[in-house]
């Protein structure tokens, strides 16, 4: 039987100490057993480094930040679906997920298929929403309060026992032990990403994350639980290990049943002494340690990809134990040319 042959925009190439997923991503869809692929990549950012990696992407555009408006977006993902014949799109980014749902039937109007959560899935689990959302899908998890001005914090010893953590809407988070620290860290995640910042009670545990894969219609098509064994300052895994946890995964089906949550999503959890578990944050994509679910014996890209292009896909059943994922870093060597023509044209 021949395989089809798709081309696939990837985003999230920034591979750093704050890695995006899209390297992961398209490891796992160049691993692909039912489809081959000509990957196209789409960069904000002429230094990340997925760009100048090799067998990564056979093509690399850049396009514009979100904040530049839907507009933009389509003016430039119609030029590049010119160019390629886009069949998929698989963004890996928070804050230009938005863009692409909004945008969703634009793009299948277009040809360019996704398998992105709904606007109401995506809103419903922001951080700020995270107690309603417990509530409502009976998941436990930390006491928080989302915060607009720095005014609010003066009061906080009468909300909070420190330490606590302090949150981006889309990314970064900070233990801080004292309100200077509140406020300062406050300030730094307010200029970056704006407001509401969250302040969430601070659990003891063991932090533990499943990455997992709904179809849209209740289904849980796979999921992979872990440990992080290194965290670094900004909270991100530098290595982790699959876990043999039951509960972690009743926890996600559940949850993935209740919602009827389409895409990719990764669970972060902490894990007390007690076995308790507490949500502590919901991302609605798939996370920069998604190939570690590839080793252990589920491809989640490609069932993601297969899923986007209307095939059945069957439920993963199994993942192996005790896989584990290091990263590491790496020096690319390369030509100021390479640098030279993204900047100028914008394609590489």
């Amino acid at each position: 039987m021949v395989k089809p042959k798709y081309t696939i925009a990837v985003t999230g190439l920034n591979n750093t100490d704050n890695p995006g997923p899209g390297v992961p991503v398209i490891r796992g869809l160049r691993e692909s057993d039912t489809f081959d692929v000509r990957i196209i990549g789409l960069a904000y950012e002429n230094l990340e480094p997925g760009i100048y990696m090799p067998n990564t992407a056979d093509k690399i555009y850049q396009i514009p930040y979100p904040s530049a408006g839907g507009e933009a977006f389509i003016k430039k993902i119609e030029y590049i679906h010119s160019c390629e014949k886009l069949d998929c799109i698989i963004p890996n980014f928070d804050a230009e997920l938005y863009t692409f749902m909004k945008n969703e039937k634009k793009l299948a109007q277009m040809g360019i298929k996704t398998f992105l959560p709904s606007i109401k899935q995506f809103e419903e689990r922001h951080k700020a929403n995270l107690p309603s959302f417990g509530k409502k899908y009976n998941i436990n998890v930390p006491k928080s309060i989302a915060v607009t001005n720095i005014s609010d914090l003066s009061n906080i010893n009468d909300k909070f026992d420190f330490p606590v953590l302090v949150k981006g809407k889309f990314y970064d988070a900070y233990i801080v032990y004292n309100l200077e620290q509140l406020q300062y860290n406050f300030n730094k995640i307010a200029s970056k990403w704006g407001v509401p910042v969250i302040i969430q009670e601070y659990i003891q545990g063991t932090e533990v994350n499943v990455v997992a894969l709904g179809d849209g219609k209740g289904n849980t098509i796979g999921a992979v639980p872990m440990r992080k064994q290194y965290i670094t300052d900004k909270g991100k895994a530098w290595g982790g290990i699959t876990l043999d946890d039951e509960k972690m995964l009743e926890i996600t089906r559940n949850l993935i049943k209740k919602t009827r949550w389409r895409g990719g999503m990764e669970l972060e959890m902490i894990k007390t002494e007690d076995n308790k578990y507490f949500m502590i944050e919901i991302n609605p994509r798939i996370p920069a340690w998604v190939y570690l679910a590839n080793g252990a014996g589920q491809n989640l890209p490609e069932a993601l990809v297969n899923l986007a292009m209307g095939i059945n896909v069957e439920p993963y059943k199994t993942y192996k134990t005790g896989i584990m994922f290091i990263r590491y870093s790496y020096d690319l060597i390369g030509n100021i040319s390479q640098f030279e023509k993204l900047n100028i044209n914008g394609e590489l």
